[in-house]
């Protein structure tokens, strides 16, 4: 199985020369990916534990956060893999599961929406 979290990486660094951002030294693993002008989230990839997220266990998951148009939101979080946002506005931001539930190319679909959303550079 693919790691969806280098993959994350590597695609917003092939398409966008952008790099991940570690802003938090309480949780050195979590990564900012912001874009190159305003700073601003476009991303935030963390590792949660699955209780915090409404699920079974308290190990940690790979999760990504993007923003999404709202009318789209409510029916992503219908299907497997999606979630309401971990601390974030859920009316606008997703909360998507790295554990290969959700498709490679869905995922990478879904963090061009959010640039874009964001407002690109």
């Amino acid at each position: 199985m693919p790691n969806l979290k280098v993959a994350v990486v590597k695609h917003v660094k092939n398409k966008y020369q952008i790099a991940p951002d570690y802003p938090w030294s309480k949780y050195p693993d979590y990564a900012a990916l912001r874009h190159h002008g305003t700073k601003k989230w476009f991303a935030l990839l963390m590792n949660v534990p699955r209780n915090k997220l409404g699920l079974e266990g308290t190990d940690g998951i790979d999760v990504l956060n993007v923003k999404c148009r709202p009318e789209i939101v409510g029916s992503l979080r219908l299907a497997q893999g999606y979630l309401p946002a971990y601390h974030m506005n859920k009316e606008h931001w997703l909360t998507v599961l790295l554990d290969n539930t959700v498709p490679e190319k869905e995922i990478f679909e879904l963090i061009d929406d959010s640039y874009y959303l964001t407002g690109h550079d």
